[in-house]
């Protein structure tokens, strides 16, 4: 990454600027107004309101923090936030050089990102925006503003330019794997029969929780059943658990996915896990920098078409960071589809793949694998290595 004084002041700017100019360039943008959390987090190097870290509305309104980046002017970039985050701001300022908190709802953050706009003189040709996460009140501020120019959505710019991982971000990737990791096994060896899938999801919250995490979801199965929602379903002897957890740790999303067991996992159990684990270490495989992001289904796909159960198998590669099923994307089929424009893209150090092969077996139940391989020079990286095969849930620790 590269992080340099800001033209501002004495602060860095916590971003690859000139990578965000060149791919703004090559898309023909002028501005990018960025009005999601995750993006406006990470344009600011990390800062995200507290107050409304997880309800958005307000009165009649919403939260909408909105950051301006002019290409090729890191200097006049600005982030308009609202009144409730001076104090964050006071404790911890920002690097850009203009920061307003003092809007009060969608409409008014907007209207003050566009005054500034025309203060500083921008008279953009063409302006991405996030299609996704700019309410229609706001939209209509900033097309007033410039009914001339043309929009396009900033999704994949932002989401290219965020792709490439600095090794501050690969750090908190890193501990959010790590605690996921390790919150499992904690849950796995403190629950037994008779638990039930809430409770299990639960104390997996608490344990996130304790170890610095923002606890986002778990999906979990037990025994023959293939539904991942907690649920009152008790554990009974030799039921399986796959147990599929996001936490969050400054931002960054930790997901793994693992399984356990009441008891000890039979021949056929022992083969199908193992199954899975040839399928996850062949796609990781060629997963280094340079190498085309289609190669990952290359080496995997193909071994899951010829599983005998194939018809009852998943295969999936995905992006992580800052979101889950982010870049890179690298299919447009299969469980999960997308568009895939980075199949054809050669892979960058500091990218971060997931990497996921499922089983959901009729008779057996579901049987997962799940990891977060970060792309190096020579190779990858698995973040939360451990636990990969059968779990004893109820040991104790």
């Amino acid at each position: 990454m590269n992080v340099s004084a800001s033209p501002a002041g004495s602060l860095a700017i916590p971003f690859d600027h000139q990578r965000l100019d060149r791919l703004m360039d090559e898309a023909g943008i002028d501005v990018v107004v960025a009005t999601s959390k995750h993006n406006a987090q990470y344009l600011t190097g990390g800062h995200r309101a507290d107050f409304f870290d997880y309800m958005d509305a307000t009165g009649v309104s919403r939260y909408l923090p909105v950051f301006v980046y002019p290409k090729g002017a890191p200097e006049m970039a600005a982030y308009i936030g609202h009144r409730l985050e001076k104090f964050q701001t006071q404790n911890n300022p920002l690097w850009v050089s203009e920061v307003q908190v003092t809007s009060g709802s969608s409409v008014d953050a907007m209207q003050k990102a566009v005054d500034y706009m025309r203060k500083a003189g921008l008279k953009p040709k063409r302006i991405a925006a996030e299609y996704g996460f700019l309410p229609f009140d706001a939209a209509n501020v900033l097309r007033a503003a410039y009914p001339n120019a043309d929009w396009v959505d900033a999704l994949f710019v932002l989401e290219r330019q965020r792709a490439k991982k600095s090794a501050a971000e690969l750090a908190k990737l890193k501990a959010a794997s790590e605690a996921v990791l390790a919150s499992m096994q904690a849950v796995m060896a403190g629950h037994g029969e008779g638990a039930t899938k809430q409770q299990i999801a639960d104390a997996l919250r608490l344990e996130e929780v304790k170890r610095g995490m923002t606890f986002e979801y778990c999906l979990i199965t037990a025994g023959t059943s293939l539904n991942r929602a907690p649920s009152d379903q008790k554990l009974a002897p030799r039921d399986i658990l796959s147990i599929d957890s996001g936490g969050n740790y400054k931002g960054y999303i930790g997901d793994i996915c693992r399984m356990a067991i009441l008891g000890e996992p039979d021949a056929e159990l022992v083969d199908y896990l193992g199954e899975i684990e040839t399928i996850q270490r062949a796609a990781m495989k060629p997963i280094k920098a340079g190498a085309m992001g289609r190669e990952i289904y290359a080496a995997g796909e193909p071994l899951r078409a010829k599983s005998k159960h194939h018809n009852h198998m998943d295969f999936l590669a995905h992006g992580m960071g800052m979101v889950s099923h982010e870049g890179p994307r690298l299919t447009d089929h299969g469980p999960v589809p997308y568009p895939n424009e980075y199949a054809d893209m050669p892979l960058e150090t500091g990218m971060v793949v997931s990497v996921e092969t499922t089983l959901l077996h009729q008779n057996r139940g579901f049987i997962k694998l799940e990891d977060t391989v970060v792309v190096t020079e020579t190779g990858h990286e698995i973040y939360g290595e451990g636990l990969r095969g059968w779990n004893r849930m109820g040991t104790g620790l």
